[in-house]
C-alpha cells in the first residue's frame, strides 16, 4: 500500500500511518497538473479542502482506490468521476461537529454584541460606546434549521443560554423529540418569528439560496443571519440588498459560493458594516484537525486492507452489489428521488414491498438505495448504502420492508408508500426486460413513466382539454415534451399526469401549471439520465 497525503495532515494523522507501517508521500501544495501526472501511482490520497480531484485528475486513476476527505463536505471531489472509476471516496462527518457548532456560537454572540466593530473602533483609538450597543441572548428566540449532529449541538448550546430554540428538518420525523427544542414542521415558522436564525444543512438543489428576498420579506428587522454550513444557503446577493436597506440587522458569514471570495458582489458583502466575516474557520480548531485527520488515516488503511468501508460517499463503493439485483437498486433510488419531490410534508415513515423474484434475493441494498434517493435532495451528495439506514434512524424515520416472492401484473416490482405529517404518497417500479426501468403507478394510478431526466408530476381533475392546456403551458415557454403518460380514475374523476421534458422545469412553469383551475397539485422532479440502453423497452 502507497498512500499520497496531499494536503497539510495534523501530525496526529501522519503518526497513525507511520504507526501502521505504511508507505506515504506528504506532499501538500502540489498544483493540479503534478497531482494528475503522480496520482495514478497510489492506492488512497489523504485530501482536506484545498486540493481538488477533478475528473481530469482521475483520467488515468492507475493503481488509485480510495480518497479520503479528512472534513465532511466532498464538494473539491468530482464523486461521480470517482465512482465511474471505481474509486471509493470516504469523509470524515463527526469530527468537526463541537467546533462548528461553537463558532456558530461565537459569531451569534459576536454579532449581538458587535464586538468586531466594537473592536477596530478601540484599536483606532476611539472610545466611542453609545455606537456598540447590543442585544442579549437570553430570552431571545433562535432558530436552527437543519437538525443533524451539529444542528443539534447548536441547539443545546442555545438552550443553556436561556433561549428559545426554535427547530426544523425536513427529515426528521414529526414525532422526533429533541429535550427543550420546539420542533416546527414549517420552516415559514422560524422565519418569521426568529431574532437568530442559523443553518446546518448541506448545499443541495433545494436548499441552495433556500433564504432569499422572499424569505428576508418574511422575518424581523431585527434578525440576525448565521451560515457555517455551506455557501449560497442564503442567497449572498439578496443578502447584501436585506443589509443595505435595513431589512435584516446583521449577518455572520464562514463560507461563501466563491473561496476565496474575490468577486466584486462578495467582496462588497464582506465590506458592508452589518456583516461579519471570516474564512471558513469551522473546523479549524486543533482538536477537531487532528480528530479528522486521526479519522481520514483509519479509514482509507482500513478499506484498503479489505476491512469494512466507513463513511463512502459513493454508493460503489460502499458494498458490492450482484448484478441480478443492480437494476432493482437503479430503480429504488429513483423511486425514492421521485416521491421525496412530490410528497409533501416531514418524513415519518416508509412502508416497501418487493413482490416476485426479487423477494427472494438480499435486497438491503435496494432498500438502502430507496433511503439514498428518499434523503439525497435534503442531505445532498455525502450518502451512501453504508450510512443512509443510520441517517434516517437518527431522524426517527422508520422503514418497514414486506416481501411476497408470488408474481402479479409485473415479474417483479418495487412498491413504496411514504408517509408525511401531511399525508401518505405511493409509488411502484418495475424493470422491463430485465433492463428497462419504469414507474408503472402513482397513487394507485396506472403511469409508464421514464425515470429520468426533467419531470414535472401532476396531480387533476380528469375533464377534456387537460393535455392540450399543458402542452400549452409548456409551448409558451419554448419546452418540448419529449414523452408524456396520463394514469386516470374514472369512477373518482381524478388524474395524475408524468411529463418528461427536454429542458429543466423553470419556476414559470410550475406557477403557469398550478394557476390552472383543473390542477390540484403540482411538483418536479429531476433524476440522473439513463443509458441509452435502458430507454426503449
Amino acid at each position: 500500500m502507497k498512500l499520497l497525503v496531499a494536503d497539510k495532515l495534523s501530525e496526529v494523522g501522519l503518526a497513525y500511518l507511520r504507526q501502521q507501517r505504511v508507505e506515504f508521500d506528504n506532499r501538500p501544495g502540489l498544483s493540479p497538473d503534478e497531482l494528475k501526472a503522480i496520482i495514478g501511482n497510489y492506492d488512497g490520497i489523504i485530501i482536506r479542502s484545498g486540493v481538488k480531484i477533478t475528473a481530469d485528475t482521475l483520467a488515468k486513476p492507475g493503481r488509485l482506490r480510495a480518497i479520503a476527505r479528512a472534513g465532511v463536505g466532498v464538494d473539491n471531489v468530482d464523486v461521480p468521476a470517482a465512482t465511474s472509476k471505481g474509486v471509493i471516496v470516504m469523509n470524515t462527518p463527526g469530527g468537526n461537529t463541537i467546533s462548528t457548532a461553537e463558532l456558530t456560537l461565537t459569531l451569534m454572540m459576536a454579532l449581538s454584541r458587535k464586538i468586531v466593530p466594537a473592536a477596530v473602533s478601540l484599536t483606532a483609538g476611539k472610545w466611542d460606546r453609545k455606537s456598540f450597543e447590543g442585544t442579549q441572548l437570553s430570552g431571545k428566540t433562535l432558530g436552527v434549521i437543519g437538525l443533524g449532529r451539529i444542528g443539534r449541538t447548536v441547539c443545546q448550546y442555545g438552550r443553556a443560554l436561556g433561549m428559545q430554540v426554535m427547530g426544523y428538518d425536513p427529515l426528521l420525523s414529526a414525532d422526533a423529540v429533541l429535550d427543550g427544542v420546539e420542533r416546527t414542521s414549517d420552516v415559514e415558522a422560524i422565519y418569521e418569528r426568529a431574532d437568530f436564525i442559523t443553518v446546518h444543512v448541506p448545499r443541495t438543489e433545494k436548499t441552495n439560496k433556500m433564504i432569499s428576498t422572499a424569505q428576508f420579506e418574511k422575518m424581523k428587522a431585527s434578525v440576525r443571519l448565521i451560515n457555517a454550513a455551506r455557501g449560497g444557503i442564503i442567497d449572498e446577493a439578496a443578502l447584501l440588498t436585506a443589509l443595505e436597506q435595513g431589512k435584516v440587522a446583521g449577518a455572520a458569514l464562514d463560507v461563501y459560493t466563491e473561496e476565496p471570495p474575490k468577486s466584486e458582489s462578495l467582496q462588497k458583502l464582506l465590506a458592508h458594516p452589518k456583516l461579519l466575516a471570516v474564512p471558513h474557520l469551522g473546523a479549524s480548531t486543533e482538536e477537531a484537525q487532528e480528530l479528522v485527520a486521526l479519522e481520514a488515516a483509519e479509514i482509507i488503511i482500513e478499506a484498503l486492507r479489505g476491512g469494512e468501508i466507513r463513511n463512502a460517499v459513493n454508493v460503489s463503493g460502499g458494498t458490492k452489489v450482484p448484478e441480478s439485483l443492480k437494476p432493482y437498486v437503479e430503480l429504488a433510488e429513483r423511486i425514492g428521488t421521485l416521491l421525496s419531490a412530490i410528497t409533501p410534508g416531514a418524513m415519518k415513515k416508509v412502508n416497501v414491498a418487493y413482490r416476485g423474484d426479487i423477494a427472494t434475493m438480499d435486497f438491503a441494498a435496494a432498500t438502502a438505495a430507496l433511503t439514498i434517493g428518499l434523503l439525497r435532495p435534503v442531505l445532498g451528495n455525502e450518502l451512501n448504502i453504508v450510512n443512509a439506514p443510520v441517517l434516517a434512524k437518527e431522524r426517527n424515520i422508520s422503514i418497514d420492508v414486506t416481501t411476497n416472492p408470488d408474481a402479479q401484473d409485473f415479474t417483479n416490482l418495487v412498491e413504496v408508500a411514504l408517509t408525511t405529517d401531511k399525508l401518505t404518497r405511493t409509488a411502484v417500479g418495475a424493470i422491463f426486460g430485465r433492463k428497462f426501468p419504469r414507474i408503472v403507478a402513482i397513487d394507485g394510478f396506472s403511469v409508464e413513466m421514464l425515470p429520468e431526466g426533467h419531470i414535472v408530476v401532476g396531480f387533476n381533475d380528469d375533464k377534456p382539454g387537460v393535455i392540450g392546456r399543458v402542452g400549452d403551458a409548456c409551448g409558451a415557454l419554448g419546452i418540448n415534451i419529449a414523452q408524456m403518460t396520463v394514469g386516470r380514475k374514472l369512477q373518482l374523476s381524478k388524474a395524475v399526469l408524468a411529463l418528461n421534458l427536454d429542458a429543466e422545469v423553470p419556476d414559470a412553469l410550475l406557477t403557469k401549471l398550478s394557476g390552472l383551475e383543473f390542477v390540484r397539485e403540482v411538483y418536479r422532479v429531476k433524476l440522473p439520465s439513463l443509458p441509452e440502453a435502458q430507454r426503449q423497452g
